[in-house]
């Protein structure tokens, strides 16, 4: 399993636009072999911050979502001031009781 954890800074003003302008885009991205979830949503603490979310099921998956995104046409309402994304691969888990 793969986790992409990141953010993307904006102005305050604009954060809101930018959400909504990738509803779309997330609808489809969860539609996708291997998507187990994907969310993009405004951080309730800091106003110019909004938090990136998203597990697959295997390298290859994301690997086609990666290629569908660069075929895509591009998103609408604010661009970023900032973007920052890790991807962990993950051996194992459990669930927390």
């Amino acid at each position: 399993m793969l986790i992409v954890s990141g953010s993307f800074t904006l102005d305050p003003a604009d954060r809101d636009a930018f959400v909504a302008g990738r509803l779309d885009a997330m609808r489809t991205t969860r539609t996708e072999a291997g998507c187990l979830e994907y969310v993009l949503s405004a951080d309730p603490v800091d106003p110019a911050r909004v938090v990136l979310l998203e597990r697959w099921e295997s390298q290859e998956a994301f690997d086609a979502h990666m290629v569908a995104v660069q075929s895509a046409p591009r998103a609408v309402g604010p661009t970023p001031t900032g973007v920052s994304a890790v991807l962990y691969e993950i051996a194992g888990e459990r669930t927390l009781a």
